[in-house]
């Protein structure tokens, strides 16, 4: 128990947060808006009345916009949570509410596993305008989570860095925490936690993915949810998490060894493992939006500390703009959520040590005060500049639910993007679409009607077929419609642009000629992936043929449809060798990673183009007419500029036509010859050839390649 007559003195107004000094704990927190303020200090998270609660002197506790106050006598795993009090104002903004404690916006753990919401989100469209059903007098502390007190220096990091990877030398694998290991089949003594990661890395090591980027990890409340399955009557959850409360907390449900504090001890654990073996660590994150909703949801946090300030609100203060898709938008251009968001960032990369960051909806970090995008936003160009993120990934998903779309034109410098024209023209090219060949070749080089008129690299391009957000690599090949039912939302939900094709039956099949060609079709997808100019991500599980039963939206589905169903890694082994084998390939040979664009001319001096294009026949294309079978000739001359190595030549074949192909097959250089490295049509192990044992290829002869297949041949001395 904590001892009633705990010491206070005023404090210090920075650092912002809970930090442990000589003696107890300094509490540091931003309201400019607020009339009082107050720390509660509870002996157990599950406490609705507050062992220490103390009311802040704004004479000697408040400097500026800060409130602080130091506690002599705690430490490390003392539970805590403020009450603000301030004007209740929703036609000026202000939403200020003595009966609820709110969460410390720099809390960096959250106390046990809880329900922090009953969410009255459906009942919006019945609400009276003149309500604001936001305000509420009941007093929930117990069932509300409780801050923990961290103390970021007793974790032993054993001299561990971020790796920092070059991103041209990377591959990234998407997965979630929960959905590596919470399977019964992952053998993980530590189900759905960072150490049921930690046991996945063998795996991942072996694979040979160099990246693990992990769905959100911040916490967030994974109750919020109100639906049911319609099949099964069980709740249904939010399970991706992108609805993020205490943006410098790792989700206590993920720790293994407990949620008061031992999360962020794990989480830690769990990146050090991963950094052993080599491996990167990305965190999804939403800076876009909080878990408090609109105008009708809980208050929380941000809400309860300054309305106003946090987000953005709508011409009638009342509402909020809503560019997130989920009820209200973060102010992110506002100075102070400007530094928050920094300062957040300095955090996970100083103190957790993570390698990077995909940014969920990044074009709102774009928009001003008012929602209008902005030419060179501050936010922006901070996080591209700052000096301690200097080296860390930062990756957008350069648009909004607001309409902003900005791919090939996210502004910052040096940020990488989430390519979704290379997801859809790939996946329509191997579907068949007329006219797609001249797109497919734009994005196996890298994307640079994209990326190089403003002076980016191919690296900047994520290349991705497959994500969390839309159908598994299984699912793509395997239905032409989204099968959503189970969500709950009688199948509104999802994206209805998915490029897929069931190959003449739609879910499974026990047709082999159509196993076969669903088969093809995934080496076809996974070969172009890693053989594209650009930084490939793999959607975690594509490579053994995971499957969600046709859902391509399954944020809320935390059972056997998103978790990884590790059998299939046996059963489609072969699928997994082709995959291994192709990213051994890509890894080897830097004419697959070059960090500059192809130009078509002669820049080493030896005759040849750095790229060549070919129609099937062996003439020039003419990509206005181009049927989808061409090919081309990569020169392997200085492929690696930065080292100055060399590597080998390369002859690529595209057939997604419906009947074989006879292709015409260019000379190799003097003195070598070519050999083919892979071909999708061949059954294993020949469709993947084990290095140095590639066979001989005759270039004076036709090679025939079979339909929706993709070859590779590879260059060497005789």
């Amino acid at each position: 128990m904590l001892d009633p007559k705990l010491i206070a003195r005023p404090g210090h107004p920075r650092p912002f947060g809970a930090t442990p000094v000589i003696g107890g704990v300094n509490f540091a927190v931003f309201s400019r808006h607020a009339t009082s303020v107050r720390l509660c200090l509870y002996a157990r998270a599950e406490d609705g009345e507050p062992v220490f609660d103390r009311r802040l002197d704004p004479q000697q506790n408040r400097t500026g916009d800060v409130w602080h106050i130091h506690v002599d006598g705690i430490g490390p795993g003392a539970l805590y949570a403020w009450r603000v009090d301030g004007p209740f104002m929703p036609e000026r903004g202000y939403r200020f509410n003595p009966n609820k404690i709110l969460v410390d916006p720099y809390a960096k753990a959250l106390s046990g596993t809880f329900e922090w919401r009953m969410d009255s989100a459906l009942a919006y469209e019945r609400a009276d305008p003149r309500v604001d059903l936001s305000f509420s007098r009941e007093d929930d502390a117990a069932g509300m989570p409780k801050c923990v007190v961290v103390d970021d220096d007793a974790f032993d990091w054993e001299g561990d860095k971020p790796l920092n990877l070059p991103l041209r030398h990377c591959i990234i694998y998407e997965a979630h925490v929960r959905g590596l290991s919470s399977h019964a089949s992952s053998g993980s003594a530590h189900r759905g936690t960072y150490l049921g990661v930690v046991d996945a890395i063998p795996y991942l090591k072996r694979l040979g993915i160099t990246s693990l980027e992990l769905l959100p990890v911040q916490e967030f409340d994974h109750h919020e949810n109100p639906r049911r399955d319609p099949r099964t009557g069980k709740r249904l959850y939010q399970y991706w998490g992108y609805s993020t409360l205490a943006f410098f907390a790792p989700k206590g449900r993920y720790a293994s060894s407990g949620a008061s504090g031992q999360q962020v001890a794990e989480f830690k654990t769990m990146v050090k493992e991963l950094h052993k073996a080599g491996i990167e660590l990305i965190m999804d994150v939403v800076f876009n939006h909080t878990g408090e909703g609109n105008e009708l949801g809980p208050t929380l946090s941000f809400r309860g500390l300054d309305n106003p300030i946090w987000y953005m609100l709508d011409a009638d203060p009342r509402r909020y703009k809503n560019y997130s898709g989920c009820g209200n938008t973060l102010n992110c251009n506002h100075p102070v959520v400007r530094s928050f968001i920094v300062d957040c960032l300095h955090y996970w990369v100083s103190d957790m040590h993570v390698d990077g960051f995909r940014f969920d909806l990044g074009s709102i970090l774009g928009r001003d005060q008012k929602g209008r995008l902005l030419e060179n936003p501050p936010v922006i160009e901070q996080i591209a500049e700052d000096p301690l993120l200097r080296q860390t990934k930062i990756i957008a998903e350069a648009w909004d639910a607001g309409g902003a779309y900005q791919v090939g034109g996210f502004p910052g410098g040096r940020w990488a993007e989430w390519n979704d024209r290379y997801r859809d023209d790939v996946r329509r090219f191997w579907r068949g679409d007329e006219g797609t060949a001249a797109a497919m070749a734009t994005r196996l080089t890298g994307s640079s009607d994209l990326y190089l008129r403003d002076g980016r690299k191919p690296f900047h391009s994520i290349n991705y077929l497959t994500s969390h957000d839309g159908f598994t690599l299984r699912d793509l090949v395997s239905y032409n419609g989204k099968h959503n039912e189970r969500n709950g939302e009688r199948g509104h939900d999802g994206h209805d642009s998915n490029f897929s094709y069931n190959h003449g039956h739609e879910g499974p099949t026990k047709d082999p000629a159509i196993e076969r060609l669903r088969t093809r079709q995934q080496k076809n997808y996974l070969a172009t992936l890693l053989l594209s100019i650009g930084t490939p991500m793999l959607l975690g599980g594509d490579e053994f043929g995971r499957t969600q039963k046709g859902n391509n939206n399954a944020y809320c589905q935390d059972n056997d449809i998103s978790w990884f169903d590790w059998s299939l890694a046996a059963k489609h082994e072969d699928l997994a060798r082709f995959a291994r084998g192709l990213i051994a390939l890509r890894l080897a040979h830097p004419a697959f990673r070059r960090p500059e664009f192809f130009t078509g001319k002669d820049a080493n001096y030896n005759a040849l183009p750095d790229i060549a294009w070919f129609a099937a026949d062996g003439s020039e294309p003419d990509w206005t007419t181009m049927d989808s079978a061409f090919s081309a000739r990569l020169d392997g001359s200085r492929a690696d500029i930065v080292a100055d190595r060399d590597d080998n030549d390369f002859f690529i074949m595209l057939n997604a036509t419906g009947a074989a192909v006879e292709f015409a097959v260019c000379a190799p250089q003097p003195g070598w010859s070519w050999y083919r490295a892979a071909d999708t049509s061949l059954d294993p192990p020949e469709d993947l050839s084990s290095p140095g044992e590639e066979p001989r290829v005759d270039h004076r002869e036709r090679y025939r390649l079979e339909a929706k297949s993709m070859a590779l041949l590879l260059s060497r001395t005789r």
